[in-house]
């Protein structure tokens, strides 16, 4: 059992499997490593996944968020025309799937593709603190 299944059968946290799960997800798809990706932190509020994808078009691509997981498709053909004879092919010509989980309230602004890069732009609304007293009833 590994330590992370201990902080969160821990019973003040209760209510936290779809978390675990999330969690778990998320650290399966970052050992995928392409297409190559950065993360940037724009400012306090925006966030910009860049994914490196050379020789995809905006048709090639999905972008699509369920729930809290932002996933990101490539979808190419394989063999191409068969008139090309490489000498040498070193940029990758396969599809891909990379998915992202989300924080609570995170919003996908937009995605554009330039120079090869497909920017996704995120950002975090401002967090509103609301206290919500609970009227506690006479049995």
């Amino acid at each position: 059992m590994s330590n992370r299944s201990l902080i969160f059968d821990s019973p003040f946290l209760l209510g936290f499997d779809h978390t675990r799960a999330l969690i778990d997800r998320a650290a399966k798809a970052a050992a995928e490593g392409y297409p190559p990706y950065n993360v940037e932190q724009l400012d306090a509020q925006r966030v910009r996944i860049s994914l490196a994808v050379a020789g995809f078009t905006p048709v090639d691509l999905d972008v699509t968020l369920e729930g809290r997981q932002l996933t990101i498709a490539g979808k190419r053909e394989e063999g191409g025309d068969g008139a090309q004879a490489f000498l040498h092919r070193g940029i990758a010509a396969r599809g891909f799937t990379r998915a992202f989980v989300l924080a609570d309230g995170m919003e996908v602004e937009a995605a554009r593709l330039e120079h090869g890069l497909l920017h996704v732009e995120l950002r975090r609304p401002e967090e509103s603190r609301a206290v919500r007293t609970i009227p506690i009833q006479a049995a």
